[in-house]
């Protein structure tokens, strides 16, 4: 693939840090913070970060693992979370070749649609089973995860960024 103009190259990810990373998110995504609407999903975000940037890696199937250990602790109906987490990586999976070669910004608004989707599908599944409506302050979620977007990626790609050698006359 051809790098775009002014984009350094990456080095590879190391997969401890990457599974270090989502272990993390889902630890975070289980602090007893209490059920509000407006929280963004942090495991939800590394998810699709991952599977836009390590597709071969970070898949539906780990997806849907994380899904399953975010239904058992949120005693919601088994598999939804692991139904939204799926579809959200199909739709970063179908859409990461053109999104790589946009700006962070830009991709933050790429990623907004799929963010919304994903919640959407997670509000009508938890109130085909019973649920009922958290309120409109759940639209803020998805507009936190779309700005949280470009810090996430400056974070989780600056291990990568690092000179593999310090020498100034190598040349990548």
């Amino acid at each position: 693939m051809i790098m775009p103009r002014g984009q350094p190259l990456l080095l590879p990810v190391n997969p401890v840090f990457m599974g270090a990373s989502l272990v993390a998110a889902l630890a975070i995504n289980m602090l007893p913070l209490g059920r509000v609407a407006w929280m963004p999903d942090l495991l939800m975000m590394l998810i699709a970060f991952w599977s836009v940037h390590q597709p071969q890696r970070v898949g539906m199937g780990l997806a849907f693992i994380f899904g399953l250990c975010m239904d058992v602790q949120h005693s919601a109906l088994l598999g939804q979370h692991a139904l939204v987490y799926c579809l959200l990586v199909f739709g970063a999976v179908s859409m990461r070749r053109r999104l790589l070669w946009f700006s962070l910004p830009v991709q933050a608004l790429q990623m907004l649609p799929l963010f919304f989707m994903a919640h959407a599908v997670a509000l009508v599944v938890g109130l085909l089973s019973g649920g009922v409506f958290p309120g409109w302050s759940m639209v803020i979620a998805p507009l936190a995860e779309g700005l949280l977007w470009p810090l996430i990626s400056m974070v989780l790609l600056a291990p990568q960024r690092r000179a593999p050698d310090a020498d100034e006359n190598r040349p990548l």
